[in-house]
C-alpha cells in the first residue's frame, strides 16, 4: 500500500469519489474546517468542502470519523496547523446550527 501524497501546502483534503456525504467529519470538527455544500449530482444532495482550511488544526478527528477513508490530514511533520481559537469554535457553532450546510458569505 502506498503512502498518499499531500496536495502542496493543505492541511486536509477530500476524496469525493469516495465520499457519500454522510457529514460525520464535519460533526466532529472541532474548528468548523469542514461543511457541507450542496450538490444536486450526489446522491444525497450534499457534498463534503472544505471550506476554512487555514483554521485546521490537525487533530485527525475527520479523518478517524469517516467511514470510507475519504479525507486525509496533513502529517504533522509536514504542515503547521493553526491553534483553536473562539472564532473557529464559534463557527463550528453555527455549522452544527446550519445543519451541517455551508455559510453564507
Amino acid at each position: 500500500m502506498s503512502v498518499m501524497e499531500a496536495p502542496e501546502n493543505t492541511p486536509v483534503w477530500t476524496d469525493e469519489s469516495r465520499c457519500k456525504a454522510c457529514d460525520l467529519c464535519v460533526a466532529v470538527c472541532p474548528a468548523g474546517v469542514l461543511t457541507m455544500r450542496y450538490e444536486p449530482n450526489s446522491v444525497l444532495g450534499a457534498m463534503i468542502t472544505v471550506s476554512s482550511p487555514d483554521s485546521c488544526i490537525g487533530c485527525n478527528e475527520c479523518e478517524l470519523a469517516c467511514p470510507d477513508f475519504a479525507i486525509y490530514v496533513a502529517d504533522k511533520k509536514q504542515f503547521k496547523f493553526a491553534k483553536l481559537t473562539d472564532q473557529s469554535k464559534a463557527r463550528q457553532q453555527e455549522i452544527v446550527a446550519n445543519n451541517y450546510m455551508m455559510l453564507k458569505a
